[in-house]
Formats: C-alpha cells, structure tokens, sequence
C-alpha cells in the first residue's frame, strides 16, 4: 500500500491566526457606539413605500416596455447605494400605471430623490451666464479716470478635469450637485458674465416651449425670444428648479438646481447616453468625493472635439455646463483639453451625493417621466413572531445536528460542535458589518439560508472524520490516517461546496427580492464553511492527533476499535499502523 503523501501542518500557528481574525471581526462588529445587530429587512423591520406615477410626454401613451425598462433600472439605482431585499413592483399598465417600490429601513433622501430623476444627462457649452434673481442696483461711484469699469469674469467654481491616469497636474473644486442636492458650503460662488442687451421690442417670436416660462425653455434656434426669455427667467420662483425633459438638439434656458443662477446653453455637444461607466470615489489627496466618467469611444470623441474648442474660449463661453433633467448641475471652466475618454467631475461632494449621481449616470436615464404620487413608512409585513420562530426552527436544527455529532463522533463531535460555534460567530459578525459598511439587510428568506447553510457545515466535518476512519481501517496509524484522510477529504469538501456556491450565484444573479437575500446568504455562509474546515476544524484535528489520549484508543475518542472494527490496540504515536504493529508482534 502506498504512503500517503505528507503534509507540513503547524497547527499552533493556523490557530492563532483564526483566532486574531476572529476577534478582530468580533471587535468590528460589536465596536462600542455602533450598532450591534444585523439590519433587518422589509418583512420583518417594515421600510419606506414610495409610489411613482408615469406621466405620458407629448401625449404618447406610456408603454408596458417602458415601465418594465423603468422598474429595472429604479431596481439597480437602489441596489447602488447597497440597499438589498428591496422591492420594486408595477400595479396597472399604461398611463394607469403605477411604480411601487418598498425599501427597508429608513430611507436616506438621496436615495429618493434618484427614484423619480429621469437622469437626462447633457454636456452643453455656455452661450450666457446670470444670476439667477434680480440683484439690487449698485450705487454708482465716480471713478477717477472716468473710464468704465470692466465687467466681472465668469469663474465657475467647479472644474471638469482630466481624470488621474490621463493627466496628474489636472485640479478643480467644487460644484452643485445631483438634483435635490445643494453645493457644498462655504465654496465659492461663480461671478457671472452680465448677459448680453436684448432689443425689447421682439420682431419675430421663435418657436420657444416652456411649461409656463419655467426651465426648461428650449428653442431650437438661439433667436430674440429665446434670449428674452433668458432676460425674464427669475430662477427664485416656485418650481423653476424642478426641471424636466430637455431636448439635447435644442438651446436651453435653465437654472442651476440652486436657483442661484441661470444659463443660456448651445445644444448638447455631448449626451449621457455616451457614458460608458460612472464611478464615485474619494478624491486625490481625501479631499472630499468625485465622479470619475468613462466616455464611450464615440462620446470620447466628441467630448474630446468640444473640450478642445472651449478651453480656447473667454468666459462664460469657456464653460461645459452639465445638465441632468434640464437644470445645470455644475459650469465647470474646460481650461485643458480632455483627451483619452475619462473625466473627473470634482467638487466637495458628500458620499451619498457622489453615489447618486454616479448611480443615475452608470444605470442610464428612465424612458419615462416619474411623479411621486406618495410617500409612507410602512409595517412589517411578517413582525417579530414570524422571526421568532424562524430563529426557534434554525436553534432546533442546530441542537439536533449537535446531539447527532456527540453520539456518534464523540469526540471528534465536540471539534464538529466548536467549529460551528466559530462558523456562528463569524457569519453574524459578518451580518453586522455587512449591514452596517453595505446596506446588507437580513429578510427571513436570508434566515432560511443560513439555517441551510449548517447542514452544509455538518457535512464537511463528516466527510472529514468518515476518511479518518476509512484510513484507520485500512492500516495507518491515527496521525497518519489524519493526514490521508484530510488529503482526500478537503477535495471532497471543496466540491461539494462549489456546487453550493454555484448555486448561490445562479439564484443571484436570475433572481430579485427575497430570492437574492437567501442566495446571497447561502454564498456567503458556504464561503465561511471552507474558512473554518481549513483554518479551524482540521489544525484542531491535527492537534488532538498528537494527544496520547487521543491515540489511546477509548471509547470516548469516538475512534475506538471496536466502533472502528479493527483489531483492539492501543496505536501509540508515530507508529506506522496496526496492520505494521501486528505484523511485527506476529514474527
């Protein structure tokens, strides 16, 4: 029979290890001020219900495709802020239609405000840049040389920069943000360029559409009426900063999402639909969040052509005017041209305000136009009963799995027992954090897979202690059949929970609502199950292997002859086997 391969185990040090990582998870999980328990999820905590209504443009019906394309993409704006187990569902078709989405938990405003944001995103050059209210008239003071003093610079406080890998030396600061949103306190205001004199007398009115001279005011021809309404447009009046529909082949008159300031903007040189990706990040240096763009090839382009254009232009006509649902997120100055497709949108963003915005941007815009009709805290739809017992049901399984591993393996059931004490206290520690860092919440489905998830720990450790055996048997000594047996067993093992794991990606990623919750748990408990059978089961194995106690043979080691159905000796350690040990006394 041939040797079983060795293997150079220091069962000491795997052990201390386990054990640093195990308390530093502990300690993180239950780090004093923070909360202590798994976030639950909309069945069992209750949430916030909004309900958003379609509303048909230009008196086109809404579609069923629409509403559908719309559900799916409010679905990963939501997941993107690290909300699971939500729940986005249609009641009704066509104008009749209403979007229902249930989120655990209270709901951030960021996270609303993205539900309803059509996300219409354009890059438009600057043609006129004022305040965005009347200002009271200066006194005019005499000036000594009697020459007139020159007008004000546009000096946007925002800049769109290369991003890092394109160009190092790039910086800007500040700008307003995603719609809802304010500028950051304290950065500096734009002093805006006093718009051009208009003929009060109109000769020829244009074709401008408004909803009642409020932003968005589109022409498609930058004519006398488009810059009278630029001239009137009082950015303070009520719903001038609720924005809407813009077409990006026609000018725009619009307002900043403050209300502080007004544009006149070219058509749009480059669209949204260009964007390939959007990713918030913290910016260089930790100077507060940015937004990292990646254009398309098409998009990288153009942006490249307009940036070009512009940065040879005076203010305001240097500016990019970034417009999300027809109002001006950020003028950024273009001082550079911005080459190779990436782009940083800086400004002292917070994260949730970062994250909305690369949300909107990376998911794409909705094909329809949503109005909250509603929005309510709503109850648990199962309660503290439902969890009671589904905790009850996972506590007997386990008492049970427990009894079953004591009576037979014996000792080698208490090693089975502690290693799902340590498997428990690392999934929970892992709900906390989890829940805490990425909005993970815990639904009764999540329950149901971690229950699941100890018959496929039981399992691992009772392949590991059947090889033992199967190895004792066949003649080795115990170390020796400890480390055969750990060999063939951890192939075994690995197999049994790749298929598991496959599994939990498969239900993942073609499932949504509580569905994903108990594919997610079921992943990441399997994940856990290799982690402990490698750094806790088998160095602790190998340990009491080393024990004269434990190689005695006794009936409580749970490896005793008779239970093994081999000749009673007593194997000592470093003996080659009881077949060797036999041989020997016989000749």
């Amino acid at each position: 029979m041939a040797a079983p391969t060795k293997t150079a185990t220091k069962p000491g040090r795997t052990l201390t290890i386990l054990g640093l990582i195990l308390a530093s998870l502990l300690a993180w999980a239950f780090w004093p001020g923070l909360s202590h328990t798994p976030r639950l999820g909309l069945d069992l905590r209750g949430g916030t219900q909004v309900i958003l209504s379609p509303v048909s443009t230009n008196g086109v019906p809404v579609t069923d495709d629409q509403l559908k394309q719309s559900v799916e993409i409010i679905r990963q704006r939501v997941d993107g802020f690290g909300v699971a187990e939500s729940e986005v569902t249609t009641q009704g078709s066509g104008d009749n239609a209403t979007i229902i989405v249930s989120i655990p938990g209270t709901t951030n405003k960021a996270i609303l405000d993205s539900l309803s944001t059509t996300a219409k995103l354009d890059f438009r050059p600057v043609l006129l840049e004022d305040f965005g209210s009347p200002q009271p008239t200066p006194t005019p003071t005499p000036s000594p040389t009697g020459s007139a003093s020159p007008a004000p610079t546009a000096s946007a406080s925002a800049s769109i920069v290369p991003s890092a890998t394109a160009s190092a030396s790039a910086s800007g600061n500040g700008a307003a943000v995603t719609g809802g949103l304010r500028p950051a306190a304290g950065s500096a205001s734009p002093t805006p360029t006093p718009s051009a004199s208009v003929t009060s007398t109109v000769a020829t009115v244009g074709a401008v559409s408004s909803n009642n001279g409020l932003p968005p005011i589109q022409s498609a021809k930058n004519d006398a009426a488009l810059q009278l309404a630029f001239k009137t447009l009082d950015c303070s009046k009520t719903g001038a900063t609720k924005g809407g529909a813009a077409d990006p082949l026609k000018y725009l008159v619009t307002c900043s999402t403050d209300g502080q300031y007004k544009y006149l903007l070219e058509p749009a040189s480059v669209q949204g639909t260009e964007i390939a990706n959007a990713q918030a990040g913290i910016a260089q240096g930790g100077a507060g969040w940015e937004v990292n763009l990646t254009f398309t090839s098409t998009g990288s382009q153009q942006f490249a052509e307009s940036t070009t254009k512009l940065s040879k232009q005076q203010p305001p006509q240097n500016q990019f005017a970034i417009t999300l649902d027809g109002l001006v997120q950020s003028a950024p100055r273009v001082n550079e041209p911005i080459l190779g497709g990436n782009a940083v949108i800086t400004g002292n963003f917070s994260p949730d305000q970062a994250k909305a915005l690369a949300n909107v941007l990376k998911y794409g815009s909705l094909p329809v136009t949503l109005v909250p009709s509603s929005v309510e805290q709503i109850s648990p739809t199962l309660g503290q009963d439902q969890l009671s017992a589904g905790i009850m049901a996972g506590l007997l399984g386990l008492l049970l799995v427990v009894v079953y591993l004591l009576v037979y393996y014996r000792a080698l059931g208490l090693v089975a027992v502690a290693s799902l004490l340590v498997a428990a206290a690392i999934t929970y520690a892992l709900f906390v954090i989890l829940g805490r860092q990425l909005g993970f919440t815990l639904s009764l489905a999540g329950v149901a897979g971690a229950i699941v998830a100890i018959g496929i720990t039981a399992d691992s450790f009772i392949v590991y202690f059947e090889r033992i055996r199967d190895e004792i048997r066949e003649g080795r000594s115990l170390r020796a059949a400890g480390d055969a047996g750990w060999i063939r067993a951890r192939k075994t093992i690995l197999a049994a929970d790749f298929v598991s794991l496959l599994a939990a990606v498969v239900l993942y990623f073609m499932s949504v609502g509580s569905v994903r919750g108990f594919a997610f748990t079921l992943g990441l408990t399997t994940f856990v199950d290799i982690f402990v059978a490698f750094l806790f089961t088998r160095p602790l194995v190998s340990l009491l292997m080393r024990t004269q106690w434990f190689t005695s043979g006794k009936p409580w080691t749970g490896l005793s002859p008779d239970r093994l159905g081999v000749k009673p000796e007593v194997i000592p350690v470093g003996r080659p086997s009881v077949a060797a040990a036999s041989a020997a006394k016989e000749s």
